[in-house]
């Protein structure tokens, strides 16, 4: 009976021990399988680069998050039937923010060529001259 217990014991050690190790995240609980996210980062990331596996359930952690947010917008249709219409309504938001970032990008660039403008305009009228002879 005690060769029962203690094998028990160490087969209870051992199991915590390897949940220790996955950080209490079992494979069970992801949303998605690790491999299809690895693949879709590798693509995207120089060949050279390596993923934690710190990274891959982060990662697979907010991609259910993300799916989250989109089902609970889709689901504020009185609609039985989910189609891409409204899959487009739930995923607006995201792509708005792409939008919002490509248009921040096009400022900063527009503004960056007006201040060169500004330079040239200030040299062109001897300003940055007058500032030298100044000081």
């Amino acid at each position: 009976m005690s060769e029962e217990t203690s094998t028990e014991t160490k087969k209870e050690e051992q199991a915590a021990k390897e949940e220790k190790q996955n950080d209490g995240v079992s494979k069970n609980r992801l949303a998605f399988p690790e491999a299809a996210i690895v693949r879709v980062m590798k693509t995207h990331l120089d060949k050279e680069k390596m993923i934690k596996k710190d990274v891959k359930i982060a990662m697979n952690k907010w991609l259910e998050k993300m799916c989250a947010i989109v089902s609970k917008q889709m689901n504020k249709f009185p609609y039985v039937m989910m189609n891409i219409n409204e899959f487009k309504e739930g995923i607006k938001t995201f792509e708005k923010l792409a939008e919002f970032e490509m248009e921040k990008n096009r400022i900063l660039a527009h503004m960056d060529a007006i201040k060169k403008d500004i330079g040239k305009l200030e040299r062109d009228l001897g300003k940055v001259e007058e500032d030298l002879m100044e000081t």
